[in-house]
């Protein structure tokens, strides 16, 4: 059963460290934040003991084995996957894991890559190794001011590729753009048609369960820093061990090969998941992997879920009251408009008292100043960003920038008002004030306001 005191607690013991700093916290899509117990035990764990490179055969090397394969279990474990049908491979983060898949998936030009608009750039890149192996790509268009996905429109794009000999299918369980949960039903869907399926799961798994025994995508891409904010620089590809078999590897390195000759010319790929691990795997730091995930199910995922729910509703409800003296909102949301269907991740612009979109650079210059952490710009999604502006393709084919140029030279060709949006997102330890302080900050600096746009760092990169 939820219980707000107990978060409140929670809140006060393990993240204290925000409201002694007075840092209101809104950017959990980007990255969750540790717990002090987190932080203690990791602590004890390499003050108390000795580790060493696993590539050896000695009691420290032995020592941080154990751990690193004890962080494998608990992984599947959490996802409720079978070792005997997935595998865990150790990244540093969800794009490394994504780059895995794509670099060393069977590409051929009688097979097909399609993306749902909705995705990361890291998962949008993958389009450049398809198109190096001559593989045709296909995006599924969003449909509607929900930024969601039509069924038929994602059935056609499968369904063109049926004749050849299928492919890679790639979405988001959750946009990192409008907080869209996309249907998991569609991985099984994929598959009859003969495709793999990839699930960039790095939005979703923070704020909702994800069992693999019963969604089964082929490929699942993890940051483990956006679930409980430590450690960084570990993600995870959890892959089911048949698709697993189908990569082909373009190099060997240190820590993937069984054996190798330098002067034969010749090398044997590790039989394992290791393979796909090049180099020392971090191993002070993955242990930490297995620390997160106890403390994450010793609160339980369906009290976050509950909780970060609860602070989205009230969120949106409040944004959409806000109103400028003239009657004019203060506010335009992307994606659904009520918690149905979404997760913990809302963006929008806001607008001043003409209608007109409020450049988000001013409003991340002015909520930093009141030490509001939150997000602005196109978020690495510049597909939901298209759609949420209503850009023609039309308009983007062909479309480049001169060399030295700018974004903001992007944005004067397609005539837009602004490089992006807000994204405001809430966490495990987010409260209701923490809400409260954006919700007052908007109204107290842009209320009845047209802010000044003097004094603005041109945009280089989106």
């Amino acid at each position: 059963m939820f219980d707000a005191s107990s978060i409140a607690e929670l809140r006060a013991r393990e993240y204290g460290y925000l409201d002694e700093n007075k840092h209101v916290y809104l950017d959990h899509t980007g990255a969750g934040l540790p717990s002090r117990w987190q932080l203690k035990t990791h602590t004890a764990r390499i003050m108390d003991n000795a580790f060493g490179n696993p590539h050896s055969e000695n009691p420290t090397a032995a020592a941080s084995d154990l751990l690193v394969a004890s962080a494998r279990q608990a992984i599947l474990r959490y996802f409720d996957a079978d070792p005997r049908e997935y595998a865990v491979v150790f990244t540093p983060n969800a794009t490394g894991a994504i780059r895995l898949v794509g670099e060393a998936y069977p590409f051929t030009e009688r097979s097909n890559l399609v993306l749902t608009a909705d995705n990361h750039n890291s998962v949008n890149g993958l389009r450049e190794y398809a198109r190096s192996a001559g593989a045709d790509t296909r995006y599924v268009p969003l449909d509607g001011p929900d930024l969601g996905i039509a069924d038929n429109a994602l059935d056609e794009a499968l369904a063109a590729g049926q004749d050849s000999n299928g492919g890679l299918f790639a979405f988001p369980a959750q946009s990192n753009f409008s907080g869209v949960q996309h249907p998991l039903a569609w991985i099984e869907r994929a598959q009859a048609q003969g495709y793999d399926v990839l699930l960039d799961a790095a939005a979703f798994v923070p704020t909702n369960p994800l069992k693999l025994n019963v969604v089964r995508p082929d490929f699942t891409a993890v940051s483990w820093y956006k679930v409980f904010g430590y450690p960084t620089g570990v993600g995870t590809l959890i892959a089911r061990r048949e698709a697993l078999k189908k990569l082909r590897r373009p190099w060997f390195s240190g820590g993937t090969i069984q054996v190798a000759s330098a002067t034969g010319r010749w090398h044997r790929l590790a039989n394992d998941e290791t393979a796909f691990e090049d180099g020392t795997l971090d191993f002070l730091s993955i242990p930490d992997v297995e620390v997160g995930l106890d403390w994450i199910q010793a609160i339980g995922v369906a009290t976050i879920h509950d909780h970060v729910t609860g602070l989205t509703r009230y969120l949106l409800d409040n944004l959409r009251t806000l109103r400028h003296d003239n009657g004019q909102p203060m506010a335009h949301l992307y994606g659904p408009s009520g918690t149905g269907g979404r997760g913990a991740t809302v963006s929008l612009n806001l607008l001043d008292p003409r209608g007109q979109v409020i450049d988000e650079r001013i409003v991340s210059r002015d909520s930093s100043a009141l030490g509001i952490s939150l997000r602005t710009g196109c978020f690495c999604n510049p597909g939901a960003g298209e759609a949420a502006f209503s850009i023609d393709p039309t308009a983007l084919r062909g479309l480049q920038l001169t060399p030295g140029g700018t974004v903001d030279d992007y944005l004067a060709q397609l005539r837009l008002p602004s490089g992006g949006a807000v994204r405001v997102s809430v966490g495990l330890s987010s409260n209701q004030a923490d809400v409260d302080a954006f919700l007052n900050f908007v109204i107290d600096a842009y209320r009845d306001r047209i802010p000044a746009a003097e004094g603005l760092s041109p945009r280089l990169r989106c």
